[in-house]
Protein backbone atom coordinates (compact mmCIF):
# COMPACT_ATOMS: atom_id res chain seq x y z
CA UNK A 1 0.00 0.00 0.00
CA UNK A 2 2.67 2.20 0.68
CA UNK A 3 4.27 2.13 -2.67
CA UNK A 4 1.00 2.93 -4.31
CA UNK A 5 0.67 5.29 -2.03
CA UNK A 6 4.07 6.68 -3.46
CA UNK A 7 3.31 5.97 -6.85
CA UNK A 8 0.30 8.08 -6.55
CA UNK A 9 2.04 11.15 -5.02
CA UNK A 10 5.01 10.70 -8.06
CA UNK A 11 2.15 11.39 -10.45
CA UNK A 12 0.54 13.88 -8.75
CA UNK A 13 3.62 15.73 -8.66
CA UNK A 14 4.65 15.26 -12.67
CA UNK A 15 0.82 16.71 -13.47
CA UNK A 16 1.77 19.43 -11.50
CA UNK A 17 5.21 20.08 -12.69
CA UNK A 18 4.93 19.47 -16.34
CA UNK A 19 2.30 22.34 -16.80
CA UNK A 20 4.30 25.10 -14.62
CA UNK A 21 7.43 23.77 -16.60
CA UNK A 22 5.70 25.44 -19.89
CA UNK A 23 4.08 28.00 -17.83
CA UNK A 24 6.90 29.63 -15.91
CA UNK A 25 9.26 30.22 -19.40
CA UNK A 26 6.19 31.92 -21.47
CA UNK A 27 5.43 33.87 -18.32
CA UNK A 28 9.11 35.15 -17.88
CA UNK A 29 9.29 35.92 -22.06
CA UNK A 30 6.35 38.12 -21.57
CA UNK A 31 6.97 40.02 -18.60
CA UNK A 32 8.79 42.84 -20.38
CA UNK A 33 5.78 43.30 -22.83
CA UNK A 34 2.90 42.61 -20.44
CA UNK A 35 1.36 46.18 -20.84
CA UNK A 36 1.35 45.94 -24.74
CA UNK A 37 -0.69 43.67 -26.95
CA UNK A 38 0.05 42.61 -30.04
CA UNK A 39 -2.35 43.72 -32.32
CA UNK A 40 -0.85 42.65 -36.23
CA UNK A 41 1.83 40.91 -37.10
CA UNK A 42 3.48 41.09 -40.68
CA UNK A 43 5.74 38.94 -42.84
CA UNK A 44 8.16 41.26 -45.35
CA UNK A 45 10.00 40.49 -48.14
CA UNK A 46 12.61 42.88 -50.14
CA UNK A 47 15.65 42.33 -52.19
CA UNK A 48 19.17 43.01 -50.96
CA UNK A 49 19.99 46.93 -51.81
CA UNK A 50 16.31 48.07 -52.26
CA UNK A 51 14.18 50.52 -49.46
CA UNK A 52 11.55 48.82 -47.50
CA UNK A 53 8.93 50.90 -45.31
CA UNK A 54 7.78 49.34 -42.50
CA UNK A 55 3.70 50.88 -42.16
CA UNK A 56 2.90 51.36 -38.28
CA UNK A 57 -0.45 53.79 -38.46
CA UNK A 58 -2.79 54.78 -35.46
CA UNK A 59 -5.02 57.89 -35.83
CA UNK A 60 -5.37 57.56 -31.57
CA UNK A 61 -2.04 58.63 -31.74
CA UNK A 62 -2.63 62.04 -33.10
CA UNK A 63 -1.71 64.73 -30.24
CA UNK A 64 -4.07 67.94 -30.64
CA UNK A 65 -3.42 69.90 -27.71
CA UNK A 66 -7.10 70.38 -27.15
CA UNK A 67 -6.98 72.87 -23.72
CA UNK A 68 -10.92 71.44 -22.83
CA UNK A 69 -9.62 67.32 -23.54
CA UNK A 70 -11.74 66.71 -19.97
CA UNK A 71 -14.27 67.84 -21.78
CA UNK A 72 -14.16 64.99 -24.33
CA UNK A 73 -15.51 62.09 -22.07
CA UNK A 74 -18.67 62.07 -22.02
CA UNK A 75 -21.60 59.35 -21.17
CA UNK A 76 -25.19 59.96 -22.32
CA UNK A 77 -28.40 57.48 -21.98
CA UNK A 78 -31.04 57.23 -24.81
CA UNK A 79 -34.28 55.29 -24.81
CA UNK A 80 -35.97 53.86 -27.98
CA UNK A 81 -39.81 53.26 -27.61
CA UNK A 82 -41.27 50.60 -29.43
CA UNK A 83 -44.89 51.71 -28.74
CA UNK A 84 -47.04 53.93 -30.07
CA UNK A 85 -44.82 56.38 -31.91
CA UNK A 86 -41.49 54.06 -32.31
CA UNK A 87 -39.33 57.25 -31.23
CA UNK A 88 -35.79 57.63 -29.66
CA UNK A 89 -35.28 59.94 -27.06
CA UNK A 90 -32.51 61.35 -25.04
CA UNK A 91 -32.71 60.39 -21.35
CA UNK A 92 -29.14 61.90 -19.63
CA UNK A 93 -25.81 62.52 -20.12
CA UNK A 94 -22.88 63.81 -17.82
CA UNK A 95 -19.41 64.57 -18.74
CA UNK A 96 -16.17 63.98 -16.61
CA UNK A 97 -16.10 66.89 -14.81
CA UNK A 98 -19.55 66.22 -13.79
CA UNK A 99 -22.25 68.43 -15.70
CA UNK A 100 -24.70 66.15 -15.87
CA UNK A 101 -27.84 67.18 -18.25
CA UNK A 102 -31.80 65.74 -17.92
CA UNK A 103 -33.86 66.22 -21.38
CA UNK A 104 -36.95 65.22 -20.07
CA UNK A 105 -39.09 68.10 -17.34
CA UNK A 106 -40.72 64.61 -16.19
CA UNK A 107 -37.51 62.50 -15.21
CA UNK A 108 -36.22 65.48 -12.75
CA UNK A 109 -35.98 64.01 -9.47
CA UNK A 110 -36.79 60.12 -10.28
CA UNK A 111 -33.76 59.94 -12.87
CA UNK A 112 -29.85 60.05 -12.43
CA UNK A 113 -26.04 58.87 -12.84
CA UNK A 114 -23.80 58.31 -9.93
CA UNK A 115 -21.69 61.88 -9.29
CA UNK A 116 -18.31 59.65 -9.25
CA UNK A 117 -19.00 57.65 -12.17
CA UNK A 118 -15.80 58.94 -14.21
CA UNK A 119 -13.67 58.01 -11.19
CA UNK A 120 -15.18 54.68 -10.25
CA UNK A 121 -16.86 54.00 -13.85
CA UNK A 122 -19.68 52.82 -12.66
CA UNK A 123 -22.23 54.99 -15.28
CA UNK A 124 -25.22 52.73 -14.12
CA UNK A 125 -29.25 54.45 -14.90
CA UNK A 126 -30.84 54.82 -11.54
CA UNK A 127 -34.98 55.31 -12.20
CA UNK A 128 -37.18 55.66 -9.28
CA UNK A 129 -40.79 54.92 -8.76
CA UNK A 130 -40.79 53.33 -12.08
CA UNK A 131 -44.51 53.83 -14.55
CA UNK A 132 -45.42 52.13 -17.65
CA UNK A 133 -43.86 55.08 -20.03
CA UNK A 134 -40.07 53.81 -18.80
CA UNK A 135 -40.88 50.68 -20.83
CA UNK A 136 -38.50 50.64 -23.14
CA UNK A 137 -34.57 49.64 -24.86
CA UNK A 138 -32.16 52.09 -22.93
CA UNK A 139 -28.79 52.03 -24.50
CA UNK A 140 -25.86 53.66 -22.46
CA UNK A 141 -22.99 55.38 -24.78
CA UNK A 142 -19.65 55.92 -23.42
CA UNK A 143 -17.18 58.62 -25.59
CA UNK A 144 -13.93 59.71 -25.33
CA UNK A 145 -14.22 61.89 -28.78
CA UNK A 146 -10.24 62.74 -27.88
CA UNK A 147 -8.95 58.93 -27.85
CA UNK A 148 -11.65 57.77 -30.69
CA UNK A 149 -14.15 55.27 -28.25
CA UNK A 150 -16.70 54.90 -28.54
CA UNK A 151 -19.13 51.80 -26.73
CA UNK A 152 -22.80 50.63 -26.24
CA UNK A 153 -24.20 48.81 -23.84
CA UNK A 154 -28.10 48.52 -24.55
CA UNK A 155 -30.61 47.09 -21.47
CA UNK A 156 -33.90 46.45 -22.05
CA UNK A 157 -36.55 47.45 -19.34
CA UNK A 158 -40.21 45.70 -19.19
CA UNK A 159 -42.71 46.84 -16.32
CA UNK A 160 -45.47 44.02 -14.35
CA UNK A 161 -47.18 44.69 -11.72
CA UNK A 162 -46.98 41.00 -10.14
CA UNK A 163 -44.03 40.61 -7.70
CA UNK A 164 -44.01 36.86 -9.06
CA UNK A 165 -43.09 37.68 -12.51
CA UNK A 166 -39.69 39.89 -11.47
CA UNK A 167 -37.26 38.68 -12.93
CA UNK A 168 -33.51 39.89 -14.73
CA UNK A 169 -32.27 37.21 -17.10
CA UNK A 170 -29.74 37.58 -21.13
CA UNK A 171 -31.61 36.85 -24.41
CA UNK A 172 -28.14 36.64 -26.30
CA UNK A 173 -28.21 40.15 -26.96
CA UNK A 174 -28.42 42.85 -24.16
CA UNK A 175 -29.91 42.10 -20.67
CA UNK A 176 -33.44 42.32 -19.75
CA UNK A 177 -35.19 43.35 -16.55
CA UNK A 178 -38.70 42.79 -15.63
CA UNK A 179 -39.25 44.91 -12.74
CA UNK A 180 -42.45 45.95 -10.46
CA UNK A 181 -44.35 48.69 -10.66
CA UNK A 182 -43.94 51.70 -8.63
CA UNK A 183 -40.12 50.48 -7.48
CA UNK A 184 -36.67 51.73 -7.82
CA UNK A 185 -34.33 50.24 -10.71
CA UNK A 186 -30.77 50.51 -11.98
CA UNK A 187 -29.86 49.52 -15.09
CA UNK A 188 -26.28 48.97 -15.33
CA UNK A 189 -23.49 50.18 -17.06
CA UNK A 190 -20.27 49.68 -15.95
CA UNK A 191 -16.94 50.29 -17.26
CA UNK A 192 -13.48 50.48 -15.38
CA UNK A 193 -10.84 50.55 -17.38
CA UNK A 194 -7.53 53.21 -16.98
CA UNK A 195 -8.95 55.14 -20.19
CA UNK A 196 -11.65 56.60 -17.88
CA UNK A 197 -8.89 58.20 -14.71
CA UNK A 198 -6.25 60.91 -16.01
CA UNK A 199 -2.75 60.41 -15.00
CA UNK A 200 -0.46 63.09 -15.44
CA UNK A 201 -0.95 66.46 -17.11
CA UNK A 202 2.63 66.05 -18.83
CA UNK A 203 2.67 65.69 -22.51
CA UNK A 204 5.69 63.69 -23.10
CA UNK A 205 4.61 61.43 -20.37
CA UNK A 206 1.26 60.41 -22.50
CA UNK A 207 2.55 59.51 -25.51
CA UNK A 208 5.24 57.58 -26.90
CA UNK A 209 6.89 55.22 -29.44
CA UNK A 210 9.77 53.12 -29.77
CA UNK A 211 10.90 50.87 -32.36
CA UNK A 212 12.76 47.47 -31.25
CA UNK A 213 14.83 45.16 -33.13
CA UNK A 214 15.94 41.18 -33.01
CA UNK A 215 17.74 39.17 -34.47
CA UNK A 216 17.78 36.02 -35.38
CA UNK A 217 17.79 33.32 -32.89
CA UNK A 218 17.06 36.24 -29.85
CA UNK A 219 14.48 36.41 -27.50
CA UNK A 220 11.71 39.65 -27.63
CA UNK A 221 13.36 40.77 -23.99
CA UNK A 222 16.64 41.19 -25.05
CA UNK A 223 15.90 43.36 -28.21
CA UNK A 224 17.81 45.78 -29.53
CA UNK A 225 16.27 49.44 -28.74
CA UNK A 226 16.08 51.25 -32.55
CA UNK A 227 14.79 55.03 -31.68
CA UNK A 228 12.59 56.36 -28.90
CA UNK A 229 9.32 58.65 -30.17
CA UNK A 230 7.77 61.35 -27.68
CA UNK A 231 4.94 64.08 -28.85
CA UNK A 232 6.64 66.77 -27.58
CA UNK A 233 9.35 66.39 -30.14
CA UNK A 234 12.06 64.32 -28.63
CA UNK A 235 14.13 61.94 -29.98
CA UNK A 236 16.41 59.13 -28.66
CA UNK A 237 18.41 57.05 -31.37
CA UNK A 238 20.35 54.25 -30.19
CA UNK A 239 23.23 52.83 -32.22
CA UNK A 240 24.84 53.91 -35.35
CA UNK A 241 21.83 52.30 -38.01
CA UNK A 242 20.02 56.03 -37.12
CA UNK A 243 23.28 58.06 -36.85
CA UNK A 244 23.65 56.91 -40.43
CA UNK A 245 20.09 57.88 -41.60
CA UNK A 246 19.75 54.21 -42.64
CA UNK A 247 16.82 53.82 -40.93
CA UNK A 248 14.24 56.86 -40.86
CA UNK A 249 11.12 57.98 -39.01
CA UNK A 250 8.73 60.50 -40.31
CA UNK A 251 8.96 64.41 -38.54
CA UNK A 252 5.59 64.50 -38.83
CA UNK A 253 4.40 61.66 -37.43
CA UNK A 254 2.33 62.61 -34.62
CA UNK A 255 0.66 64.93 -36.51
CA UNK A 256 -0.05 62.85 -39.08
CA UNK A 257 -0.26 59.37 -36.46
CA UNK A 258 2.01 57.60 -39.17
CA UNK A 259 4.88 55.88 -37.03
CA UNK A 260 6.29 53.88 -39.98
CA UNK A 261 9.91 53.24 -40.12
CA UNK A 262 12.18 53.00 -43.56
CA UNK A 263 15.20 51.08 -44.56
CA UNK A 264 17.26 51.97 -47.46
CA UNK A 265 20.12 50.03 -48.72
CA UNK A 266 18.68 46.55 -47.37
CA UNK A 267 21.77 44.31 -46.54
CA UNK A 268 21.10 40.92 -45.12
CA UNK A 269 22.57 41.85 -41.90
CA UNK A 270 19.10 43.82 -41.62
CA UNK A 271 16.91 40.80 -41.75
CA UNK A 272 15.00 40.02 -38.37
CA UNK A 273 11.73 40.95 -36.33
CA UNK A 274 10.79 44.72 -35.69
CA UNK A 275 8.17 45.48 -33.30
CA UNK A 276 6.45 49.26 -33.10
CA UNK A 277 4.96 49.81 -29.57
CA UNK A 278 2.42 52.51 -29.35
CA UNK A 279 2.12 54.02 -25.62
CA UNK A 280 -0.83 56.30 -24.85
CA UNK A 281 -1.04 56.41 -21.14
CA UNK A 282 -3.56 59.01 -21.11
CA UNK A 283 -5.96 56.75 -23.23
CA UNK A 284 -5.28 53.73 -22.08
CA UNK A 285 -3.44 52.64 -25.46
CA UNK A 286 -0.57 49.92 -25.35
CA UNK A 287 0.02 47.82 -28.45
CA UNK A 288 2.27 46.17 -30.36
CA UNK A 289 2.91 45.60 -34.22
CA UNK A 290 5.39 42.77 -35.16
CA UNK A 291 7.38 42.32 -38.52
CA UNK A 292 9.26 39.75 -39.52
CA UNK A 293 11.61 40.95 -42.93
CA UNK A 294 13.50 38.85 -44.81
CA UNK A 295 16.01 40.18 -47.08
CA UNK A 296 16.20 37.95 -50.73
CA UNK A 297 19.06 38.26 -53.06
CA UNK A 298 19.08 40.94 -55.20
CA UNK A 299 17.21 40.63 -58.76
CA UNK A 300 19.92 39.40 -61.67
CA UNK A 301 20.57 42.25 -64.57
CA UNK A 302 21.42 41.28 -67.54
CA UNK A 303 23.75 43.99 -68.79
CA UNK A 304 25.24 42.27 -71.89
CA UNK A 305 24.30 43.92 -75.52
CA UNK A 306 22.77 42.68 -78.13
CA UNK A 307 24.86 41.16 -81.04
CA UNK A 308 23.53 41.56 -84.62
CA UNK A 309 23.32 38.26 -86.86
CA UNK A 310 25.84 37.34 -89.47
CA UNK A 311 24.20 38.59 -93.07
CA UNK A 312 25.07 35.63 -96.40
CA UNK A 313 24.85 38.69 -98.81
CA UNK A 314 26.67 41.97 -97.36
CA UNK A 315 26.68 44.62 -98.93
CA UNK A 316 29.62 47.07 -98.25
CA UNK A 317 27.64 50.63 -99.33
CA UNK A 318 24.43 49.97 -96.77
CA UNK A 319 24.45 50.32 -93.18
CA UNK A 320 23.39 46.82 -91.32
CA UNK A 321 20.45 47.27 -89.29
CA UNK A 322 21.28 45.29 -85.81
CA UNK A 323 19.02 42.63 -85.20
CA UNK A 324 17.95 41.75 -81.70
CA UNK A 325 17.05 38.88 -80.14
CA UNK A 326 14.52 39.21 -77.71
CA UNK A 327 14.16 36.59 -75.08
CA UNK A 328 11.29 36.43 -71.87
CA UNK A 329 11.95 35.57 -68.65
CA UNK A 330 8.71 33.84 -66.42
CA UNK A 331 8.81 36.82 -64.19
CA UNK A 332 6.93 34.44 -61.66
CA UNK A 333 8.76 31.71 -59.08
CA UNK A 334 6.94 28.83 -60.14
CA UNK A 335 7.16 28.95 -64.00
CA UNK A 336 8.68 25.44 -63.52
CA UNK A 337 6.00 23.71 -62.89
CA UNK A 338 5.00 24.48 -66.68
CA UNK A 339 7.19 21.55 -67.97
CA UNK A 340 6.84 19.28 -65.14
CA UNK A 341 3.25 19.38 -65.94
CA UNK A 342 4.27 18.14 -69.78
CA UNK A 343 6.13 15.39 -67.90
CA UNK A 344 3.67 13.78 -65.48
CA UNK A 345 1.16 14.09 -68.84
CA UNK A 346 3.07 12.30 -70.93
CA UNK A 347 3.94 9.68 -67.95
CA UNK A 348 0.63 9.32 -67.38
CA UNK A 349 -0.26 8.82 -71.01
CA UNK A 350 2.46 6.01 -71.28
CA UNK A 351 1.13 4.10 -68.77
CA UNK A 352 -2.13 4.21 -69.96
CA UNK A 353 -1.10 3.05 -73.23
CA UNK A 354 0.63 0.01 -71.70
CA UNK A 355 -2.38 -1.19 -69.59
CA UNK A 356 -4.63 -1.20 -72.47
CA UNK A 357 -1.44 -3.74 -74.15
CA UNK A 358 -1.65 -5.63 -70.77
CA UNK A 359 -5.23 -6.20 -71.33
CA UNK A 360 -5.34 -6.79 -74.80
CA UNK A 361 -2.93 -10.06 -74.54
CA UNK A 362 -4.44 -11.66 -71.54
CA UNK A 363 -7.50 -11.53 -73.41
CA UNK A 364 -5.86 -13.29 -76.41
CA UNK A 365 -3.97 -16.09 -74.50
CA UNK A 366 -7.37 -16.64 -72.86
CA UNK A 367 -8.98 -17.53 -76.23
CA UNK A 368 -5.90 -20.12 -76.89
CA UNK A 369 -6.36 -21.75 -74.08
CA UNK A 370 -9.84 -22.84 -74.07
CA UNK A 371 -10.87 -23.31 -77.61
CA UNK A 372 -13.49 -26.35 -77.05
CA UNK A 373 -15.42 -23.97 -75.28
CA UNK A 374 -15.50 -21.51 -77.62
CA UNK A 375 -16.41 -23.72 -80.21
CA UNK A 376 -19.20 -25.34 -78.73
CA UNK A 377 -20.49 -22.24 -77.56
CA UNK A 378 -20.63 -21.01 -81.24
CA UNK A 379 -22.12 -24.11 -82.51
CA UNK A 380 -25.56 -24.07 -84.32
CA UNK A 381 -28.53 -26.67 -83.47
CA UNK A 382 -28.01 -28.43 -87.17
CA UNK A 383 -23.80 -28.66 -86.27
CA UNK A 384 -25.11 -30.86 -83.10
CA UNK A 385 -27.26 -33.28 -85.03
CA UNK A 386 -24.71 -33.98 -87.74
CA UNK A 387 -22.21 -34.26 -84.95
CA UNK A 388 -24.72 -37.24 -83.77
CA UNK A 389 -24.66 -38.75 -87.06
CA UNK A 390 -21.58 -39.50 -88.15
CA UNK A 391 -21.14 -40.73 -84.15
CA UNK A 392 -23.89 -43.33 -85.15
CA UNK A 393 -22.24 -45.09 -88.32
CA UNK A 394 -18.65 -44.67 -86.89
CA UNK A 395 -20.17 -47.28 -83.91
CA UNK A 396 -22.03 -49.14 -86.59
CA UNK A 397 -18.84 -49.78 -88.73
CA UNK A 398 -16.77 -51.14 -85.55
CA UNK A 399 -19.39 -53.61 -84.25
CA UNK A 400 -19.08 -55.01 -88.55
CA UNK A 401 -15.64 -55.20 -87.80
CA UNK A 402 -15.75 -57.17 -84.72
CA UNK A 403 -17.95 -59.66 -86.51
CA UNK A 404 -15.72 -60.50 -88.92
CA UNK A 405 -12.90 -60.97 -86.34
CA UNK A 406 -14.78 -63.21 -84.01
CA UNK A 407 -15.95 -65.10 -87.49
CA UNK A 408 -12.17 -65.17 -88.80
CA UNK A 409 -11.53 -65.88 -85.43
CA UNK A 410 -13.98 -69.11 -85.67
CA UNK A 411 -12.64 -70.63 -88.60
CA UNK A 412 -8.77 -70.83 -87.22
CA UNK A 413 -10.27 -72.59 -84.57
CA UNK A 414 -12.14 -75.36 -86.75
CA UNK A 415 -8.66 -75.38 -89.05
CA UNK A 416 -6.91 -76.19 -86.21
CA UNK A 417 -9.75 -79.03 -84.96
CA UNK A 418 -9.69 -80.80 -88.30
CA UNK A 419 -6.03 -80.32 -89.05
CA UNK A 420 -5.59 -83.90 -89.13
CA UNK A 421 -8.20 -84.36 -92.31
CA UNK A 422 -6.93 -83.92 -95.98
CA UNK A 423 -9.92 -81.86 -96.68
CA UNK A 424 -8.80 -77.93 -97.79
CA UNK A 425 -10.86 -75.27 -96.48
CA UNK A 426 -11.05 -71.52 -98.62
CA UNK A 427 -11.00 -69.45 -96.14
CA UNK A 428 -11.86 -66.47 -99.42
CA UNK A 429 -14.74 -68.66 -100.39
CA UNK A 430 -16.21 -69.00 -96.55
CA UNK A 431 -15.53 -65.24 -95.96
CA UNK A 432 -17.41 -64.27 -99.40
CA UNK A 433 -20.31 -66.71 -98.16
CA UNK A 434 -20.11 -65.18 -95.11
CA UNK A 435 -20.67 -61.74 -96.63
CA UNK A 436 -23.83 -62.79 -98.64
Amino acid sequence: MSIQRQDIIVQAFLLIHIPMAFFLPAVSCQSDSSSSVVVAGYNVSAPAGSKVVLQCVSGRMVWTRDAVRDRQRVVHWDMYRAEPDYAMERVVDMFSTGDKRIYNSYNLGRVGLNPTAFKDGNFSLVIKDVTKNDRGLYSCNLHHLYCHLYETIRVQLNVTKSRRKEQRFWDGHKAVYVVLLGSTVVLPCVNRRTVWTDWSDQEEDQQVVHWDRQSPGIRHDRADRLVDLYASGEQRSYGSLFLKRKMNISNQAFAEGDFSLTISQLQPTDQGIYSCHLHHHYCGLHERRVFQLTVEPPPVQTTAAAKALPSEDKDTTKAESPRVITVLLPDQRHHFLLPLGYVLTSFLLLAFIILIIILVTRRRRTKEFYPQTSMRSSRSPSSSDEFEMDVAEVTACSQEEERRFDYKNNLLKEKAHVNTQPKVIDLDREMRKFSK
